[in-house]
């Protein structure tokens, strides 16, 4: 009875465990900036995440034996610390981030001298732990509204402000999707016979710190939000829409909308002029 309770209690561990995903990112010796090699390993590691629905992720971080108890816990909360702004700068929602906790040295126990470098440098690290929610939380159904094509259409007055529904990005990136520019060609047929309206086109970004902007990753430069601007705009330029109708901001984080983090990934546009008929 003992060996067949043993089994089970094996068996619902290996199932728990089998919900985390774990990525470690190793540091250089005395080090809390990450390597080149380990953040982009570390932003695969994102890409692999962004979409999963998250209850929470807790990330640790270690030193190897060497240095006082003092030096070691300040460093190792140095690099949880690092790899956590690298989630806040790549739009991920820092409330599900749980733990950001420096653990201090981990414990030689290896004798082979041979195996001494290498096994510091595998505890010079940061361990992240992701738990998902098992199974997924059903996704809240919205109230209908106007679409953008409807609200564009009709009567407009300046300071309206219209988001482009369904004109969303991917963690971290400000290139269209092919489903976005399905419904940016909708929009600007509208905008292009709409000659009567001047606007703004503003991007907004989610999750970082304060009203920072994100990083792009393709640039690596903090201005996403003017990037995803950018990106409406010269697709709707493209298509017909005449410039100097249009101007593109980026609104870095100063506007969140306090819902599900997708929807601060966003574009909007805002009508500073409306032409009166003369008729």
């Amino acid at each position: 009875m003992k060996s067949l309770l043993f089994v089970i209690c094996l068996s619902f561990q290996f199932a728990l465990a089998q919900k985390e995903l774990k990525h470690q990112v190793y540091f250089l010796t005395d080090e809390y900036e990450i390597p080149e090699t380990e953040e982009s390993r570390l932003l695969l590691f994102l890409s692999e995440i962004e979409n999963m629905d998250i209850q929470k992720i807790s990330i640790y971080g270690f030193c190897d034996d060497r240095g006082s108890d003092s030096y070691n816990l300040v460093l190792s909360q140095q690099r949880a610390d690092a790899i956590k702004e690298v989630f806040s700068n790549n739009e991920f929602d820092e409330s599900v981030i749980t733990n950001v906790d420096g653990k201090g040295k981990i414990l030689l126990n290896v004798v082979n001298d041979n195996d001494l470098y290498k096994i510091r440098g595998l505890n010079r690290k940061v361990e992240i732990i992701v738990q998902p929610y098992d199974p997924p939380r059903e996704k809240v159904e919205q109230p209908k509204k106007e679409t953008t094509e409807e609200l564009l259409s009709g009567n407009l007055k300046e300071g309206d402000k219209i988001q482009l529904e369904n004109i969303l990005f991917r963690t971290g990136y400000s290139y269209l999707t092919k489903e976005s520019k399905a419904k940016l060609d909708d929009i600007a047929k509208i905008l292009v016979e709409r000659t009567d309206i001047y606007f703004n086109i503003e991007g907004h970004v989610c999750c970082t710190q304060g009203a920072r902007d994100a990083i792009d990753r393709k640039t690596k430069k903090r201005n996403l939000s003017l990037a995803r601007a950018k990106t409406v705009y010269d697709y709707l330029a493209d298509k017909g829409v005449k410039r100097y109708r249009m101007k593109f901001v980026g609104q870095r984080r100063k506007f969140p909308l306090g819902g599900e983090p997708e929807l601060d990934r966003r574009v909007e546009i805002v009508v500073t002029r409306v032409i009166k008929s003369k008729n």
